[in-house]
């Protein structure tokens, strides 16, 4: 594919959005600046991946000029030679950004990003581990400058989730994390376990990225609310107070509940942000025709024979079965070092998405 028309249509749009942010009534219209600021930060990425593709493209150019003028075995043929794996490899790298630039980019990637855990087969080790995997996003987060934002959790006797949702605020953050979403299964030893036998549990995840209002337009009518004391870890403001939020939408039948925050109007707007997500997510299914609801849709029933991870201790390894990608590095991991696995995922969807748009 030749990359150069595109290249310089990205120079163009990105000089004309830069006009457009520069004259005196930008920021007239609020939402309007906020979708010229993203397509100018994308475009100007593009830009500089643009010139460090072609400068790549001239170092590999003198780079075989050289090899071919030199002698066979000469120090400068031999240097030059050394040098070309690590540019070509780097070019390759800029050329999947570009192709990615010339897709038209989905709207929902640079949303936040509503998460729910739950324990899936297995009892009691599966609660430990969803509260494993609570960490490990909590971690990768943090090493991506993104915020995590509890909004309800229900606790299991051995210190393990039951289930737990968390907002993620930040950028790009469903671009990254909407790989997650399916059945998580986990080979190891329980602590529970006084034979040392190895059992295989899971859990479930959901990634939905955050709806708005004018994506989901609730009837108050369709809402049951109710309120109530928090339960669990909390303290006296938390659970002494009428504070948690339970809504109910009665056409579907989706319940959702939040208690991490003292204030219940703070709770409400949780509950209602997390509903209209989860509600966006199954008229999107539908519409798909796809699943019939939308937890279906993202993590079938939680059997074992359902998974799109396999994490097994004993052996180190991580798995990803929709790529048949595997890994021995789990326990970094777990510790949220997730980009080794995330990146070929996206990068797979990249090659797919073109080899579709090419027919």
């Amino acid at each position: 594919m030749d990359l150069l028309p595109f290249i310089e249509k990205f120079r163009r749009r990105c000089a004309e959005v830069e006009s457009l942010l520069s004259s005196p009534d930008a920021f007239a219209q609020p939402q309007r600046a906020q979708e010229l600021t993203r397509e100018h930060s994308r475009l100007r990425g593009l830009v500089v991946a643009a010139e460090e593709y072609l400068r790549a493209c001239d170092e590999i150019a003198a780079n075989r000029q050289l090899i071919a003028q030199e002698s066979a075995g000469s120090e400068l043929a031999t240097m030059a030679a050394g040098e070309l794996p690590e540019i070509e490899a780097k070019r390759d790298r800029l050329i999947l950004v570009l192709k990615e630039g010339i897709l038209p980019p989905d709207p929902t990637d640079s949303r936040n990003t509503i998460v729910e855990i739950r324990a899936g087969a297995g009892g009691a080790e599966s609660a430990l581990f969803a509260a494993d995997l609570f960490r490990m996003y909590q971690r990768y987060c943090e090493t991506q400058g993104w915020k995590v934002e509890p909004m309800n959790a229900s606790p299991s006797d051995l210190g393990g989730l039951k289930d737990v949702t968390f907002g993620v605020t930040g950028q790009d953050v469903f671009k990254r994390l909407k790989w997650e979403s399916g059945v998580h299964r986990v080979q190891r030893v329980p602590a529970t376990e006084a034979q040392g036998r190895i059992h295989t549990s899971t859990a479930t995840v959901a990634v939905l990225p955050e709806a708005k209002e004018v994506d989901f337009e609730l009837d108050p009518e369709d809402l049951e609310i109710n309120v109530c004391r928090a339960s669990g870890k909390g303290g006296q403001g938390v659970n002494t107070t009428d504070s948690a939020v339970q809504i109910i939408h009665k056409p579907t039948g989706t319940i959702v509940r939040c208690a991490d925050e003292r204030s219940q109007q703070k709770n409400k707007a949780k509950a209602l942000t997390v509903l209209r997500s989860r509600l966006l997510d199954r008229k999107v299914a539908e519409e798909n025709a796809k699943y019939s609801a939308q937890r279906k849709e993202q993590v079938g029933s939680g059997e074992r024979s359902e998974k799109i991870r396999t994490y097994n201790f004993p052996q180190n390894r991580v798995t990803d079965h929709r790529i048949e990608l595997t890994l021995y590095n789990l326990s970094a991991f777990i510790n949220g070092d997730l980009d080794p696995v995330l990146s070929p995922l996206a990068a797979d969807e990249l090659k797919q998405r073109l080899a579709a748009a090419e027919r």
